[in-house]
């Protein structure tokens, strides 16, 4: 035990310098499988526009606001149930027991708005939380507050006893034996996150407080995972901590634990009757296909990338390849949202058994089964369908990750908070009726706190940390990945500086304008910039002058030349407002359309349209003219779609399921917002896709 922890401190000192690029969110600067490298978590500033607008809301309201709630015993026992553990006051646990990991994303996303705006009130706030946190842990390094708050209670210290003691958790036993017994506690969720939030607050302040108890965490699990029996080394649930083991060892050196994160894909193959539901009912390395509860799926995709950019296991880049394909082109909702069963059968654990029907839930169903108003889509399988294809790309430099990724950041995963980022959706549906006869799980409306409070805190870490998706760097030069208005301030990987200013109204206008404000380099570099697969027709210049670049569609741009200060680069992408529709195997969406503009889903509410008419006597002309206009919602800006439908006439759907199709010929006035702003403005019905009139 002694040489480990010296081991594990003598990694940790010879890391201390932190050198450009592995002060990043995502540390892959030493990856020897990963194309691209992720820039300092400081290196990008918005400055305006959208993205500078979200920011502000992100720095003033979304942070403080949840802390508010966090520190709020009577509404979440969140940051409470630390307190207790630590003894800083009595009392019980309370809340679902993934709630320290929730807590640990929010204190993620306040350390990724410290590393770039140093306001020292939330240095303040996250000393306040990690004091709390590292005297919660024990001093083997567990931590998982429901078994410690009963522990303290009942005054046992099942690290030192000899006898198991069920609490909770089964824990118990000098090697800790039983812990992790019920998968359903989501102990290595936790844990999980408390390493990527221990990484990131390192990374940004500078403070190995919580970086350590990071370590002693790591270190803990891999002992665990040394001495356990197999049945509890297998017993785990969303692999949070698949990339939070990954991310430690990038952050450390030690091979330990690349050894643990490379040997939690092999358990999940040697379980006994296990479910498509966790992904465990046949090896990891026999999957081809998306299956189970969407977040575990999507975070269990995400960490397997992050060991492949490490290992360069073929099979594991393979497989993931292939489940990408199955996600993208067959089971996900065309806002980048995943998961489209409340509750449903797996597709492939059945037979004629009936006790060998594998029930699923919040899951991926089958290949085109993506019905609307029922569409669970969490916005945590969002947000790691998104974390998923951000570290494809910087594995492979494929052009087609990015926009899956910006697909599911601009609407999935902006829906899942209010413009004012104080209210939250959990379930993310593409339709929204008042005529509905049942009552859906979960709210019609955003709310301040949602008793399963996994998704709120996601995404407000997501969004705060929405600035380090925009750049990466590799040997080549720097690369564009997300647009907006900018300021860059990194090192390429020979050391050299570059700063670029960007200016641009993206996503709402495709002009995009890059000056470089300092260049250090001599030597030719390549600005590589995103053409989006939905971009019909590109120009770029450099200094008003063309350059001869591929600019298809679904590629990057590249420029190489020797760059110098006060270069100006102008990049135009089209944005045409586009009708989509879906593969006819889609039943639910068979002679619908979809309306598109950029990046952007667009969507109907109630209130828009002329008169008060339903949205379900709308049809959209295939022919339509679609005019963007600029308005408000709540405070903030957005480019609405203006144009002329087609109304059926209306008649009463009561007690009545089919009847005679009707006229279609009176015309009625509609706007489109995008899909991310809806239900800001009230309760409303609400539909993505519409019936296509040709």
């Amino acid at each position: 035990m002694i040489k480990k922890g010296l081991l594990t401190l003598g990694l940790l000192s010879a890391f201390m310098a932190l050198p450009a690029q592995e002060k990043a969110l995502m540390n892959t600067s030493k990856s020897k499988y990963a194309q691209l490298t992720n820039v300092d978590l400081s290196a990008v500033k918005w400055t305006n526009g959208f993205w500078g607008d979200r920011f502000r809301v992100c720095k003033d309201t979304m942070l403080i606001s949840m802390w508010n709630t966090w520190n709020a015993p009577e509404i979440s026992h969140g940051f409470r149930n630390f307190e207790v553990a630590a003894g800083v006051c009595p009392g019980e646990h309370w809340g679902p027991p993934f709630h320290d990991g929730d807590f640990y994303k929010w204190l993620e996303g306040v350390a990724a708005v410290y590393a770039v705006n140093k306001d020292p009130k939330l240095d303040a706030l996250m000393d306040k939380a990690v004091a709390v946190i590292v005297k919660a842990q024990r001093e083997d390094g567990y931590i998982h507050t429901p078994v410690i708050i009963e522990e303290k209670n009942k005054g046992v210290d099942s690290h030192k006893a000899q006898k198991e003691t069920v609490i909770g958790t089964k824990v118990g036993g000098a090697n800790e034996v039983g812990a992790f017994a019920n998968r359903l506690n989501f102990e290595t969720y936790n844990l999980g996150h408390l390493m990527m939030a221990g990484c990131i607050h390192y990374r940004a302040t500078g403070k190995k407080t919580l970086f350590n108890a990071a370590i002693k965490a790591t270190d803990f699990l891999c002992h665990f995972y040394e001495t356990a029996s197999a049945e509890l080394a297998r017993n785990a649930i969303c692999p949070s901590h698949y990339m939070g083991v990954v991310e430690m060892y990038r952050a450390t050196g030690n091979p330990r634990y690349l050894e643990l994160a490379k040997n939690l894909i092999n358990i999940r193959g040697m379980v006994k009757n296990g479910t498509d539901d966790n992904q465990d009912r046949i090896p990891f390395r026999d999957q081809k296909k998306a299956m189970g509860h969407a977040v575990r799926a999507n975070y269990l995709y995400a960490g397997v990338a992050d060991v492949y950019a490490e290992t360069g296991e073929k099979i594991l880049k393979d497989n993931l390849e292939s489940i990408w394909d199955d996600i993208v082109n067959r089971k996900m909702y065309v806002t980048g949202a995943c998961g489209a069963l409340y509750d449903g059968t797996s597709p492939d654990g059945t037979c004629y058994e009936p006790d060998s029907i594998q029930k699923v839930h919040q899951s991926y169903g089958r290949a085109y089964q993506l019905p609307n108003s029922t569409a669970h889509n969490e916005s945590c399988a969002n947000i790691g369908n998104m974390l998923f294809n951000w570290r494809m790309l910087q594995t492979t430099g494929e052009e087609k990750y990015a926009d899956v990724m910006e697909t599911s950041l601009y609407n999935s995963v902006l829906a899942g908070v209010s413009l004012d980022g104080k209210k939250f959706f959990y379930t993310n549906p593409l339709r929204l009726s008042k005529d509905f006869p049942y009552t859906l799980r979960w709210p019609r409306e955003r709310q301040s706190y949602i008793s399963c409070f996994c998704c709120p805190p996601n995404t407000v870490r997501t969004l705060c940390e929405a600035q380090n998706y925009a750049y990466s760097i590799s040997q080549k030069g720097v690369w564009f990945n997300l647009y907006g208005g900018n300021q860059l301030d990194t090192k390429l990987t020979d050391g050299s500086v570059l700063k670029l200013t960007q200016v641009s109204d993206y996503p709402w206008d495709g002009k995009v304008v890059t000056t470089v404000d300092k260049v250090a380099s001599k030597k030719a570099f390549s600005m590589n910039f995103r053409i989006p697969e939905w971009c019909e027709k590109a120009t770029l210049t450099v200094n008003g002058k063309p350059v001869d670049a591929d600019l298809s569609a679904g590629k990057y741009a590249e420029v190489n030349r020797v760059w110098k200060k006060g270069d100006v680069v102008e990049l135009n992408l089209a944005m045409t407002v586009k009708l989509m529709e879906s593969n006819p195997l889609v039943e639910e969406t068979r002679n619908q359309t979809v309306v598109k503009r950029g990046p952007l889903v667009y969507c109907l509410e109630s209130m828009d349209v002329e008169g008060g008419q339903s949205i379900d006597n709308v049809l959209i002309p295939a022919n339509i003219q679609l005019t963007p206009n600029k308005i408000t919602i709540d405070g903030s800006p957005i480019v609405a779609l203006d144009g002329e439908a087609q109304l059926m006439n209306e008649g009463s759907w009561k007690g009545t399921l089919y009847k005679q199709v009707s006229d279609s010929s009176k015309k009625v006035k509609i706007r489109l917002i995008p899909y991310y702003a809806w239900g800001n403005r009230g309760k409303a019905d609400m539909t993505v896709w519409m019936p296509l009139a040709r």
